[in-house]
C-alpha cells in the first residue's frame, strides 16, 4: 500500500501545518561562551538548563537545517524513561548501584519533561499512558517475561511493572494472537515535533539564538567552523546524534541507523471500539525486528519499525523520504498485529536516523582539555534520554560535581565502527538474521532462535 505522503520531514510537522520557517543563519564570525552544535532535543535541553542555571552565559546554537529537523521531529513519541541498553556493560565499568542510579535518573525524565512543558506552556499532546510490549508467539512471550524479570532484578520499582496474560492484554488492545504482555506504568505519549518546537521557542525566549541553515564544517578546541562563519567559544557541545557521522572526523563514531513510521488516516469510532486501545498505551512487540506504535491525539495509528536499517557510507535520508519496501513492511506489521485495520488508508510515511555507538550503549561527556562535550547514541530512546543529557551537560560544562556527572554513562568511550563495507555488511546481516529468526519463531519455534543470538554477537548488540 502506498502512503498519501512520503517524507516532507514527518507527519508530525504536517499535523502542525507544515515545517516551520527557518530562523536566520549565523551572521558571520561571533564569540560565545558556549556553542552548541545541533538544535534537536539534546542541544535545546542543554541550552535550556545552562541558561536557567547561569543566565549571563552567552550561548549560541548552530543548526544545519531547522530546529527539530532530525529525530527530535520524527520519532515515535515515546516519553518512556526506558533503559534498553545493556545494564551489564555499564556495570563492568562502574557498579550495580551506579547503574540503578542511572536507571532511576532515566525514569525521572518523564516527570521532568512534563513539568518543563507545563511551566513553559508547551502543548505537545502529552498524555500519561502505560508502555505495553506484546508477545504473539511462545518465543516472544519468553523474552517479554525475561525483560520483566530483568527490570525487577535491577530494582525498577514494583509499582512501575506488571506482566499480564492474554485475556488482559487483549482487553487493552485487541492484538491478534496475543499471548501476554510486559507493562511499564506511568510513561507518556507525546507529539514530538510540537515538543521540540515548543522547546526551541522557550530557549529563544530565554535569550539563546538558534542560527539555522548553518552547516558545521569542523569542530575543534575553541571554535566551530561553519558555512556561515566561525563561532569562537571556550565550551562546545556536540549534539548531533544520528547526524554525527556527517561531521569530518566523526564518520565512524556513531552509526546512523534508520527507522521509519507510517501513520493511518483517522480511524472511525466503530473501528476503535473493535480495537480497544482506550488507554492510549504506547505499543511495542517482542519481535527481534521490533515495532513501536502510538494512538495519536486525533485517532490515527502511528506504526514504526526499522525498514531498511542502514545506508552505505552512513548516508542519511533526504527530508525523511523512505522506500516503498519499508512502507510495505510497516503496513504488514500493522495488519498482522491489528487485522481490523486492513483497508485503512496510510496518510503519511517517513524515516529518520538514530545514533548507535559500537557497544549500543548511550553516552554523555565533557573533555576538560578541549572544552568539548557531547551526548547521544541513544539507540532510539532519545525523547527521554536527551532531557537527562541536557541536565548532565549543564553540570559538566559548568564544572559541577553532582550525582548526574557521576552516573556510569558519563565520559564512557567505546571503539569506533568498522570501515565500509564491513559496517554495511554487519548491520544488514544482523537484521536479515533477525528477520529469519522472527519467521522461525512465528512458525512455531518455542524458544528464541539461535540466529538472533548470533546476530547480537556479530554486531555487539
Amino acid at each position: 500500500m502506498q502512503a498519501k505522503h512520503n517524507g516532507d520531514v514527518s507527519f508530525w510537522y504536517a499535523d502542525m501545518g507544515g515545517v516551520p520557517a527557518s530562523r536566520p543563519p549565523l551572521p558571520g564570525d561571533i564569540d560565545a561562551d558556549v556553542c552548541i552544535v545541533g538544535a534537536g532535543y539534546t542541544g535545546l535541553w542543554t541550552a535550556y538548563y545552562l541558561k536557567k542555571a547561569q543566565p549571563s552565559l552567552r550561548i549560541a546554537i548552530v543548526e544545519k537545517e531547522f530546529a527539530g529537523y532530525g529525530a527530535s521531529g520524527r520519532n515515535g513519541g515515546w516519553l518512556s524513561g526506558g533503559f534498553s541498553w545493556s545494564r551489564e556493560k555499564y556495570a563492568k565499568t562502574s557498579s550495580r548501584g551506579a547503574v540503578i542510579d542511572m536507571q532511576r535518573a532515566m525514569l525521572g525524565t518523564v516527570e521532568e519533561v512534563i513539568s518543563v512543558a507545563e511551566a513553559e506552556g508547551i502543548d505537545a499532546d502529552i498524555r500519561r499512558v502505560d508502555n505495553i510490549t506484546v508477545a504473539t508467539n511462545p518465543a516472544q512471550l519468553q523474552r517479554a517475561r525475561a525483560e520483566y524479570e530483568e527490570a525487577r532484578h535491577w530494582e525498577v520499582p514494583e509499582e512501575k511493572l506488571a506482566f499480564i496474560g492474554a485475556q488482559e492484554a487483549r482487553e487493552r488492545i485487541a492484538i491478534d494472537n496475543v499471548l501476554g504482555a510486559f507493562v511499564v506504568r506511568n510513561v507518556a505519549r507525546v507529539q514530538p515535533a510540537k515538543l521540540v518546537q515548543g522547546l526551541a521557542t522557550a530557549v529563544v525566549r530565554l535569550g539563546v539564538p538558534i542560527y539555522e541553515q548553518t552547516q558545521v564544517l569542523a569542530i575543534e578546541k575553541g571554535k566551530v567552523t561553519t558555512s556561515r562563519g566561525i563561532v569562537h567559544a571556550e565550551k562546545i557541545v556536540r549534539a548531533t546524534e544520528g547526524f554525527t557521522a556527517g561531521i569530518p572526523g566523526f564518520e565512524r563514531l556513531w552509526l546512523p541507523l534508520n527507522s521509519a513510521i507510517v501513520v493511518t488516516e483517522p480511524l472511525p469510532q466503530k473501528l476503535w471500539d473493535a480495537i480497544g486501545w482506550s488507554g492510549y498505551e504506547v505499543l511495542g512487540d517482542a519481535a527481534h525486528t521490533y515495532c513501536y506504535a502510538q494512538r495519536t491525539r486525533e485517532g490515527r495509528i502511528a506504526m514504526g519499525g526499522r525498514g531498511v536499517p542502514y545506508r552505505f557510507g552512513s548516508r542519511t535520508d533526504i527530508r525523511g523520504r523512505t522506500q516503498q519496501t519499508t512502507i510495505d513492511q510497516l503496513h504488514e506489521i500493522l495488519t498482522r498485529l491489528l487485522p481490523q485495520t486492513r483497508g485503512v488508508r496510510l496518510d503519511h510515511a517517513w524515516c529518520g536516523t538514530l545514533g548507535v555507538p559500537r557497544d549500543w550503549c548511550t553516552t554523555s561527556g565533557f573533555d576538560r582539555q578541549t572544552g568539548i562535550g557531547w551526548a547521544g547514541g541513544y539507540v532510539g530512546l532519545g525523547v527521554s534520554s536527551s532531557n537527562l543529557s541536557g541536565r548532565t551537560l549543564r553540570d559538566l560544562v559548568l564544572g559541577r560535581d553532582t550525582e548526574l556527572t557521576r552516573l556510569p554513562w558519563v565520559n564512557r568511550t567505546v571503539k569506533k565502527w568498522e570501515p565500509e563495507p564491513l559496517r554495511w555488511l554487519g548491520v544488514h546481516s544482523m537484521y536479515q538474521l533477525y528477520r529469519i529468526a522472527d519467521q522461525r519463531e512465528a512458525k512455531g519455534l518455542g524458544r528464541t532462535s539461535r540466529l538472533a543470538a548470533f546476530a547480537d554477537r556479530l554486531t555487539g548488540h
